[in-house]
């Protein structure tokens, strides 16, 4: 049976180290392990996230008070990805996300993350829209972002949400 989630019901908190321990078991979950890889890197850069890769705003996902979930974005200028020449066009920023609790899959949880992580990115004055590339095998995912707005450049195999 399927829980009843409200869409207030999860929060995005600013990712601290003492987040490290449950991020780590994330990234090392099947569920999650099949989409992230290269664990140590994802690891790196959020123990970075002061420094290096300040660049990136981390977020823990909460629901109920409890950590289920990961995620992030950033400004496209401000990596080295040239997201399919999104990135040239300016004002374009991208995310990342993931749940990390089994048992909060396939609760209505992704929808939000995404929802939140696009209204966080619309009041940057600059932000024209945000480009995303799930592995297509990754249906899930697909369709999340298919259902939060975002269309499929078929042609650079990116989905792409444009902003008022």
């Amino acid at each position: 049976m399927r829980k009843v989630v409200k869409e207030d019901m999860i929060q995005l908190r600013k990712m601290e180290q003492t987040d490290l321990p449950v991020f780590k078991k994330w990234l090392y979950t099947p569920h999650v392990a099949r989409w992230y890889h290269d664990p140590l890197d994802w690891i790196h850069e959020v123990e970075e996230q002061d420094g290096e890769f300040c660049w990136i705003h981390h977020f823990i996902v909460e629901h109920e008070g409890q950590p289920i979930g990961f995620c992030q974005y950033y400004a496209c200028k401000d990596s080295d990805e040239l997201w399919g020449g999104y990135t040239a066009l300016g004002g374009s920023y991208s995310i990342d996300y993931m749940i990390g609790e089994f048992d909060c899959l396939r609760n209505g949880f992704g929808k939000m993350i995404v929802t939140d992580l696009t209204d966080r990115i619309a009041f940057h004055p600059d932000a024209k829209r945000i480009v995303v590339q799930p592995e297509p095998e990754n249906k899930a995912s697909c369709g999340l972002l298919l259902s939060c707005g975002f269309v499929l450049d078929t042609e650079k195999e990116i989905y792409v949400k444009l902003l008022p």
